[in-house]
């Protein structure tokens, strides 16, 4: 069982986390089972992840998942994972605007985990003069979920800020996809003896426009020959529009099918989409004028440069004359 998070501070400010071992040399499993009766026995693991979500809710945007997977990339050979600080603000409605982060040196051993404090407050100070309204709103790692020292560290964030949110990024992008969840923890206990950590997953949004989109894609890839220039960026998003299309029209015929039942939230967000698309009358031709501006401006450009250096070799001419 996980006892109550202690701090030794040394002289180079390092925060070491510690965790008992259990008394018993057998390991037990504890299960909490809600129903007219409940049993309950000793664990060594005592942190219970929850799908259920709260009403708590996490926007993350996108220059911290690159943060993240920065650290990740730059990490020392013997660290398997990297935690930090995140930063940002609470939103009027309740939400976690999660804008910054920057990593925290550590050390995880078998029973206990060492945090740079003094690290970690310098580069809070350092962020609050560029972005004072920005304050420590929880702390991440990579990796799958929560474990044992994250429930140690967990209490450390919150000595720092109530209530913290605890982001996962799964750096390795399995399937091609990023696994990014959202944690708050709540302490179960009996009367007056805690007993676990309690961490129940919060929903998470992650938006980004569209050049951002493209720089998480290649993070996705294992090795990238070259990055894409702005024309395959741009087939990359035509690409992806024709197959929200395709999905978007296979929803809507197995809706009039009969397949399926009509979703009215759904159907607003089509009609709305459909409704801000520009009515344009003659397409071809506005797209030739765009091109002819476009080339009109490079022509003056040319001619400006050339003007410019003819004009420097005559001032040279004239100097040496």
């Amino acid at each position: 069982m996980y006892a109550a998070c202690r701090g030794l501070s040394s002289p180079n400010e390092t925060l070491i986390l510690h965790l008992p071992r259990p008394r018993s040399k057998s390991p037990l499993s504890r299960e909490i089972r809600a129903g007219a009766t409940s049993r309950m026995a000793a664990s060594v693991d005592t942190v219970l992840q929850f799908s259920s979500s709260t009403e708590l809710s996490a926007r993350v945007q996108p220059l911290v998942i690159f943060n993240i997977c920065d650290c990740y990339v730059r990490r020392p050979d013997q660290a398997e994972r990297v935690i930090g600080t995140l930063l940002g603000s609470i939103l009027p409605d309740g939400t976690v605007d999660i804008r910054n982060s920057y990593a925290v040196p550590h050390n995880e051993f078998s029973d206990q985990v060492a945090l740079d404090i003094e690290y970690h407050h310098n580069m809070l100070l350092s962020h609050q003069k560029v972005n004072p309204k920005e304050v420590i709103v929880g702390w991440y790692s990579t990796g799958f979920g929560v474990s044992g020292g994250s429930a140690l560290i967990h209490e450390f964030y919150s000595r720092e800020v109530t209530n913290p949110v605890h982001l996962t990024v799964d750096t390795g992008f399995n399937n091609g996809h990023a696994s990014i969840k959202a944690y708050v923890s709540t302490n179960l206990s009996l009367g007056d003896r805690p007993l676990a950590t309690q961490f129940q997953e919060i929903h998470v949004d992650l938006r980004m426009v569209e050049a951002e989109r493209v720089g998480l894609d290649i993070l996705k890839k294992q090795t990238v020959d070259k990055l894409p220039n702005d024309l395959d960026g741009m087939e990359a998003t035509m690409q992806r529009l024709l197959s929200l299309v395709d999905s978007v029209y296979e929803y809507v015929d197995n809706v009039v099918e009969g397949r399926i039942p009509a979703d009215n939230n759904i159907g607003r967000f089509i009609a709305d989409s459909v409704a801000s698309i520009p009515k344009l009358s003659d397409l071809d031709k506005l797209v030739n004028d765009s091109i002819q501006d476009h080339l009109l401006m490079l022509y003056l450009s040319s001619i400006t440069r050339t003007q410019l250096s003819l004009a420097e070799k005559l001032n040279t001419a004239a100097q040496i004359l």
